[in-house]
């Protein structure tokens, strides 16, 4: 399969498994136990329908939005998400890129694989984010953020719901772990997908360069499994995180807060944004979809924080449903992972084009040439 052949989500997931060896393709696709919030994060969207207007003289589109003060060309933005490397050799450098020349957002993770620095450069100053994690060691928190500010981030993003890993069965199944401890079955995948392999030991030496000298994917250090139990405090509480708010004193969003309450407590200890989230149907699986929590947190708080959602998101359309229920910018995923790991950077920005042309092409036929135009009048839930 050629990257020329790929037109949408689906085409971008089968050029990647063709490409990958199963385990690591079954990491990014695979979520928590039975899958079933995975599944839902995108057949939510399937439970409304748009309602066009027509006539409306749609001659040029803005699709740019203002969201935790920053300035996104389009209303889309690459969230953060770990191991980038492990997919493609260029990484976290090929999003980078390709969400600068696009003009939207990317996130760098505390488990990315490229650090927040070089990022940030090849960004060329476009919106960066910074996704971390609550930690035991405080002064280790603090160093976080004193690092992000020096080299120029400008939101600082916490991920809330993940104080303990996520029943992810297929990694059992094949014994995915970093470093790696494959089974029998996980490294006959490796072998029948030789050019992987070619790949990943013909580039740089992987590392983690956010938490140098605390987790080493060589095996030095620490594991993954063992950084979020050993090193992560499972005693995180809004007290804490309030006192991070005012450390920080700009930006900061909460990144997996899912009740009208938690939004509500983000509004007070002084957060500038939220992101709906589930993990990527990742961590409780049973829980619901962000898109189905949307309209009742946007009721409860969207005049006071800038509400977000990710999760689950394949289409432009989706992304207007989103805008409807009063989501300021939505974050993709999976959407842009494989297409990295299909093509690298000439993947993700063949996604990143053919988001911007499917939301513009909605936009006009929806008879809105703004993003602010979009409300609840646009949408019809079937239930």
């Amino acid at each position: 399969m050629r990257l020329k052949d790929c037109h949408n989500f689906h085409d971008f997931r089968r050029m990647a498994k063709q490409r990958l060896p199963g385990p690591i393709f079954n990491y990014i696709d695979g979520a928590a136990d039975d899958e079933g919030t995975y599944r839902r994060n995108t057949s939510a969207f399937d439970d409304c329908d748009l309602i066009p207007n027509v006539l409306r003289g749609v001659t040029d589109v803005d699709m740019s939005v203002t969201v935790m003060g920053q300035k996104l060309a389009m209303p889309v933005y690459c969230s953060p998400t770990a191991l980038q490397r492990l997919f493609h050799h260029q990484g976290e450098r090929a999003v980078a890129a390709a969400a600068a020349k696009y003009g939207t957002m990317f996130g760098v993770s505390s488990l990315g694989t490229v650090s927040l620095e070089e990022a940030r450069r090849i960004g060329n100053g476009q919106p960066q984010v910074y996704q971390f994690y609550f930690h035991k060691d405080r002064g280790l928190n603090r160093d976080m953020m004193g690092r992000a500010r020096q080299a120029g981030v400008e939101v600082m993003m916490l991920t809330v719901d993940s104080i303990t890993g996520g029943n992810r069965e297929r990694d059992k199944r094949t014994g995915f772990a970093i470093p790696f401890k494959l089974n029998l079955a996980g490294i006959t995948q490796f072998v029948i997908k030789p050019g992987w392999a070619i790949n990943y030991f013909t580039h740089e030496p992987f590392k983690l360069p956010q938490l140098d000298g605390h987790v080493d994917m060589g095996g030095g250090a620490m594991s993954i499994s063992r950084y979020f139990t050993e090193m992560l405090d499972p005693s995180m509480s809004w007290d804490d995180v309030a006192a991070m708010v005012q450390h920080w004193d700009g930006q900061f969003c909460l990144k997996g807060i899912m009740s009208v309450e938690d939004a509500k407590r983000a509004v007070e200890i002084g957060c500038t944004g939220i992101v709906l989230s589930n993990h990527g149907g990742r961590q409780l699986d049973g829980s619901r979809s962000a898109f189905d929590q949307l309209a009742e947190i946007v009721d409860a708080v969207g005049d006071k924080i800038d509400v977000i959602m990710d999760g689950g998101v394949q289409r432009g359309t989706h992304v207007l449903k989103a805008l409807s229920l009063g989501a300021k910018a939505v974050g993709l995923g999976r959407y842009y992972l494989f297409p990295l790991a299909a093509a690298g950077q000439a993947g993700v920005e063949r996604a990143l084009d053919l988001m911007r042309i499917e939301i513009e092409r909605g936009m006009r036929l929806m008879g809105c040439t703004s993003v602010k135009e979009f409300n609840r009048h646009n949408l019809r839930f079937r239930r």
